[in-house]
């Protein structure tokens, strides 16, 4: 999973991608430098760590979450340049930073205004795509459903709306999807407050434009949680009691991503690996097969399956059996949450 940290310069892009990520890419601005920073981290996951503990593997493997901390314009310039929308386009989620305290001058922030700004941004950026497919279409023959489809995308464009609020089949989807369409992509606004807001609830008027459109909305004290980031375990815990937060927002960030792009994992467990594998909710057995590897997809035979909770309660895949706690399922099965799986395969 790729998630762009998007937004206006001068929002905090670089001081959250520290905060989420424990690195120290520069801060500040980036002047006319164009090249993203890049970023990792592995999903905490306690069931991940409860296998391991009965297996005692060589390699425990997390799932990650990889961030592309996309340099920003300023407001007053307005448009996005084309790198920018290149680097925006080669992402699964998009995740803008909305500043909401004062800058070094003293100036009021502007969230609502930045909201406003950047959707307006991404409309018009998937308008321009929309409007020069379909010129070219005008001499192409039997791409009628092609054509269809884009004129009723223009027409929500065209009314200032974000296709992720125009309802699609699974189709159109699947036409879409090489437009990569910045307005269709799923969203998830953090608001950067400063410290002093920790414990409070976001701007009124922030909070009922974000719900309006369905987004999720988090808080999050980017410079203050940046300084946590940097600190090591025991240190970390000590200041989250004294500033009151209940968990840092890296914590905060992974459960909404995971909830923006409607992910699950599925989990594989022996003596050699203890892994978790992130997937979209109602991915079938085949499917999921395929995260591991193109050769077991494509031999699938079954999938051996064991629901998390049944194998914490009898520690081991042998009992599991013996309890009938053990399923075979089929290419269709719907993989759940949890799920601890082996798959049976012949190429």
């Amino acid at each position: 999973m790729k998630v762009g940290i998007v937004g206006f310069r001068g929002a905090g892009k670089t001081t959250i991608f520290n905060a989420l990520t424990g690195l120290r890419a520069q801060v500040g601005g980036y002047g006319d430098v164009t090249r993203p920073n890049l970023g990792v981290i592995k999903v905490p996951d306690e069931r991940i760590v409860a296998l391991a503990d009965i297996h005692r593997p060589k390699k425990v493997t997390y799932a990650e979450i990889s961030f592309v901390d996309v340099p920003g314009r300023s407001e007053e310039r307005a448009a996005l340049d084309p790198a920018t929308l290149v680097q925006m386009r080669d992402v699964d989620a998009l995740a803008q930073v909305v500043a909401a305290f004062e800058d070094a001058t003293g100036e009021r922030p502007r969230p609502l205004a930045q909201l406003e700004n950047f959707a307006a941004e991404l409309i018009l950026a998937d308008l321009g795509i929309v409007e020069k497919r379909l010129e070219r279409l005008k001499k192409e023959k039997g791409k009628e459903r092609e054509q269809r489809l884009l004129e009723r995308c223009h027409a929500h464009l065209g009314g200032e709306r974000p296709l992720r609020t125009c309802a699609f089949t699974p189709a159109d989807v699947s036409a879409l999807a090489g437009f990569n369409l910045l307005s269709r992509m799923p969203l998830l606004v953090l608001l950067n407050v400063d410290e002093s807001a920790i414990g409070t609830a976001p701007p009124a008027e922030v909070a009922a434009w974000t719900a309006a459109r369905g987004l999720e909305l988090v808080q999050v004290p980017g410079r203050t949680e940046m300084e946590l980031a940097e600190l090591d375990e025991a240190d970390r815990a000590a200041f989250l009691a004294d500033l009151g937060i209940v968990e840092p927002a890296k914590n905060q960030f992974i459960r909404a991503a995971y909830g923006l792009l409607d992910l699950i994992s599925f989990l594989t467990a022996g003596e050699d690996e203890c892994r978790a594998w992130p997937i979209r909710r109602g991915t079938t057995a085949v499917k999921a097969a395929g995260k591991i590897h193109s050769d077991i997809e494509r031999g699938f035979i079954r999938a051996e399956v064991i629901a998390f909770t049944e194998f914490m309660l009898h520690r081991s895949e042998a009992r599991c059996r013996e309890a009938g706690k053990l399923r075979l399922e089929g290419k269709d099965y719907v993989v759940a949450d949890g799920d601890i799986i082996h798959f049976r395969f012949n190429v």
